[in-house]
């Protein structure tokens, strides 16, 4: 069994950002509080993940690659709408990578940075930039957000 252990926090500022980020698409087949399974293509792949309910930080998660072209169908077709469109930026800091996700579409305005550990009670440094935590705030979960846009707030 996958296990992703991640932690989520708003963004302040803009002075993060560099490069140009990498573009994700992506919906959800089933999004609800116990599971949801999820399509995401990035540049010329695609993906199908299967996560479970959050406990803490923690959580269940198994993913596989598929189809490019299946997975464009996917998202066109049985995906609930509105889709999430984001810009994914890696940024190295203190040994770890945050990997902040500017939200466009509906969620335009919203700007989060995750952080993947290998255990819940690991120690990081967090930059100036990051923010308030939300780790376990679920209006801030991608599958929420598909239900409850950032511009409906």
């Amino acid at each position: 069994m996958a296990l992703e252990i991640e932690r989520k926090f708003l963004v302040k500022g803009y002075h993060w950002r560099k490069g140009q980020g990498v573009l994700y698409r992506q919906g959800y087949l089933n999004s609800n509080e116990k599971r949801n399974v999820r399509v995401r293509v990035i540049h010329d792949k695609a993906y199908l993940t299967v996560k479970g309910i959050s406990q803490g930080a923690a959580r269940v998660e198994y993913e596989y690659e598929i189809p490019i072209a299946e997975a464009d169908a996917m998202l066109n077709h049985l995906c609930e709408k509105p889709l999430i469109e984001k810009k994914r930026y890696n940024i190295d800091f203190k040994g770890l990578v945050w990997e902040v996700d500017e939200f466009f579409g509906e969620n335009r305005g919203l700007i989060v940075a995750e952080l993947e550990l290998e255990r819940e009670d690991q120690v990081y440094i967090k930059p100036d930039w990051v923010g308030d935590e939300v780790t376990g705030d679920p209006k801030y979960f991608n599958a929420s957000l598909v239900h409850r846009p950032y511009s409906k707030w």
